[in-house]
């Protein structure tokens, strides 16, 4: 397995384009299902996840094809209507193919998700939405298998906001007979950019970005040409990395109202924005303020930038409490931050950081996507030299990370396990 070493304690200081959002990419190329023939899908990053679900596709007999920042997927010959667990285990995203299957052709075989060992996260929203839209569902043998011959318009409501829930349910009720109304739906920017490529498509969709979505169904969608929006999780981990390095940081392509809570409780912690042509400028504090923060839905301080934050709190000055609400087991990066010698207590959902003045190098090991980028993020001010093991889970969000990095001076390597 690759690793990453890192030689702490330099002030960043330079420029980085942001890549396209792989949150938002694979849906668009989940969706590409719904019509027949040639979708071109840019600005897609070279992530490890964008070509699990490009197999997945091929699998399923769709023709993918990958450029640079650039998917091509023709999908006329779309035969097999399965997607198997040897690829479903390697990334939960895979499950949204569940609902344009059912919707395009009728029926759908689907191995429930695996991906990041951060809790549950049932897709149970998923198959009650295709349940009151008349699909059959039944379980075997660890599959959803659902069928309808076609799905009907129906009024659903999540108990909990699930980003992959609405996405599913609003990429099925595209093709349904009648109106589909989505309640208490997710309101993510990669929502709103699935429905923007939807509509694209020819799907009539109201409402996307609100907590109530309503889509009217057609008889057939066509093809799209559908450009990704910039990956906000990567400028925030990027903005963290300034703050974290006292560094002065340029960060371009980046749209900072998807981060205005985020932002916010940086500019708390002493970071400084400056506008910046196609970007913005990003000073840190020679060490950050404490501050608390609570996760919580879309707009909402995003979970998936929970534990760059505390990575970014253990050296502050002061007390911070980070209170995690998604998910019920997203601090697994806390022992390896202690491995580096943070300060860290939690009990349940929220963790005590106590901001230290220094961190050391030391071998940890990545236990799933956020948390890699967290430890990045520690190594860079650390003294001496960390060594992150397991970065496949990095490779899964962050494309390129340790060039982007050396371009921001550095000390950066990746050897080959």
């Amino acid at each position: 397995m690759d690793k990453l070493i890192i030689k702490g304690g330099k002030h960043l200081k330079g420029e980085i384009e942001i890549s396209g959002a792989k949150n938002a990419a694979l849906p668009v190329m989940a969706a590409s299902m719904l019509a027949a023939g040639e979708n071109t899908i840019s600005r897609v990053p070279d992530l490890r996840d964008v070509k699990t679900m490009g197999r997945l596709l091929s699998n399923m007999g769709a023709e993918f094809y990958y450029e640079p920042h650039r998917a091509i997927i023709r999908t006329d010959r779309i035969k097999k209507l399965e997607a198997p667990y040897e690829l479903v285990k390697e990334m939960r995203a895979s499950v949204l193919v569940l609902g344009p299957m059912v919707a395009r052709f009728g029926r759908a075989r689907v191995s429930l998700p695996g991906g990041c060992a951060i809790g549950a996260r049932p897709i149970n929203l998923h198959l009650m939405g295709l349940e009151k839209m008349g699909a059959r569902i039944e379980l075997e043998a660890g599959y959803v298998k659902a069928t309808a011959k076609r799905l009907k318009g129906a009024t659903i409501y999540f108990d909990t906001s699930t980003v992959t829930g609405t996405e599913n349910l609003m990429m099925a009720a595209t093709l349904a007979k009648g109106t589909t109304v989505l309640e208490n739906a997710a309101r993510e920017p990669e929502v709103i950019d699935l429905a923007e490529a939807l509509k694209k498509m020819g799907a009539r969709i109201n409402g996307a970005g609100e907590s109530l979505i309503e889509i009217e169904g057609v008889e057939e969608l066509k093809p799209v040409n559908h450009t990704v929006i910039p990956d906000r999780i990567e400028a925030g981990t990027f903005m963290t990395i300034a703050g974290m390095t006292g560094g002065d940081i340029t960060i371009r392509g980046c749209m900072l109202e998807h981060l205005h809570a985020f932002i916010m409780k940086l500019q708390e912690a002493g970071l400084r924005f400056e506008k910046a042509k196609d970007g913005v400028r990003v000073l840190g504090p020679a060490r950050p303020r404490a501050i608390d923060i609570e996760t919580a839905p879309y707009p909402g301080f995003p979970t998936d930038m929970q534990a760059q934050f505390m990575a970014l709190m253990s050296i502050a000055q002061g007390t911070s409490i980070v209170t995690e609400t998604i998910f019920e087991n997203r601090f697994m990066h806390v022992a390896e931050l202690m491995r580096m010698g943070a300060d860290i207590s939690f009990k349940g959902s929220t963790a005590t950081v106590k901001g230290i003045k220094k961190l050391k190098g030391a071998n940890v090991m990545a236990t799933d996507l956020r948390a890699s980028a967290s430890l990045v993020v520690a190594a860079l001010r650390a003294e001496g030299e960390t060594t992150i093991h397991r970065l496949y889970h990095l490779d899964r969000g962050y494309e390129k990370m340790e060039k982007k990095l050396r371009g921001l001076r550095a000390d950066v390597k990746r050897e080959k396990g």
